[in-house]
């Protein structure tokens, strides 16, 4: 490992290894151990540390405390037409979220659109991890779900509302184009990611403790005043997407699952469209490189180098960290070893 400041480069099998002998060593399953271990490594992998390595010691307490449920899986409750309701059973978010995406794509194979809901499950990471799942299959990919009680409503002080992350996700050659993001300006995983590196955020992310904007997580933090994504239009998304979560799914709502003390018992919905049997989808490809191409003739502001499409810095990070090794806190690390 090399080491700069506080920040340790590590190889990803080395990460995944790591991963893989704290969640048997906590009584997983070998196979689901890996698939789980792959996901949190991945997310890391392609710059999402927030959902990926440094949330990997709250995933292995919410084990220890029972909150996760490491030998179930989801079970169908109900089919209507190219809708499925599945009840999450409190297993592992990421393995449940996989499965869920799986499914819907197999739906999706046989209908056009599959729309596979879950029930009682748990955080799913990364959201956009699934939207990349099926976009290299050739899916089109919607999902989102709703959360712990963690936003004011607009014009609000006391949280109401989540931050809902919300993922559409479009193949394109090499890849996919990809957007995946919470209804606050910041995740609060971004937020954290921030604090543990001493850095303040790069725009105003919320209100502290005088009412004022601010761009110290740690203020935030304390506060739980994010700002909503888009001021009042994120507040109102966010209030529709808990709304649909729960009633897709017959799950709890925001407001049901409370407080952020202990974030269990979450809905989400998952929708994979196969565009292969449009009547257009010979040219989709040379659709998305027509956008692509206008996108990047924009002029820039001067605020930043180049002008980017939602996911593709997560190849140019994945890139970079197989090269030189996901960078880690020292500090973390070693917790992390220690679990």
């Amino acid at each position: 490992m090399n080491t700069v400041d506080n920040i340790f480069r590590i190889p990803k099998d080395e990460m995944k290894s790591e991963f893989l002998r704290i969640l048997s060593k906590h009584g997983m399953e070998s196979h689901r151990a890996e698939k789980c271990a792959e996901i949190f490594m991945v997310n890391s992998l392609e710059g999402i540390y927030s959902h990926g390595v440094n949330r990997f010691p709250r995933f292995v307490k919410y084990i220890i405390e029972g909150y996760i449920k490491i030998d179930v899986v989801p079970a169908l409750i109900n089919k209507a037409g190219s809708i499925e309701q599945w009840e999450g059973n409190l297993g592992p978010g990421p393995l449940n979220a996989s499965f869920s995406t799986d499914r819907a794509i197999e739906i999706a194979e046989q209908n056009g659109i599959g729309l596979v809901t879950l029930a009682n499950t748990n955080h799913w990471m990364r959201g956009g991890t699934y939207g990349w799942q099926a976009a290299r299959k050739g899916y089109v990919f919607i999902g989102w779900a709703n959360t712990c009680v963690n936003m004011p409503a607009w014009g609000g002080k006391d949280p109401r509302l989540g931050n809902n992350p919300f993922v559409i996700a479009v193949p394109h050659d090499p890849e996919a184009v990809v957007m995946d993001f919470a209804m606050t300006q910041f995740s609060y995983g971004k937020m954290e990611s921030f604090s543990i590196e001493g850095r303040k955020l790069p725009y105003p992310g919320g209100f502290n403790k005088n009412g004022d904007l601010t761009n110290d997580p740690d203020e935030i933090l304390e506060t739980m005043r994010p700002v909503p994504a888009g001021y009042w239009k994120g507040a109102g998304l966010s209030m529709l997407l808990d709304i649909l979560a729960a009633i897709l799914s017959g799950g709890l709502s925001t407001h049901q699952i409370g407080n952020c003390s202990k974030e269990t018992g979450i809905s989400q919905v998952f929708i994979a469209i196969s565009i292969k049997g449009l009547h257009n989808f010979p040219s989709i490809q040379s659709t998305i490189d027509n956008i692509i191409t206008d996108l990047k003739s924009s002029v820039p502001d001067g605020s930043q180098s180049t002008i980017r499409y939602p996911g593709e810095n997560i190849v140019q990070t994945r890139i970079t960290n197989l090269k030189n090794g996901i960078p880690v806190d020292k500090g973390l690390w070693g917790k992390i070893l220690s679990l």
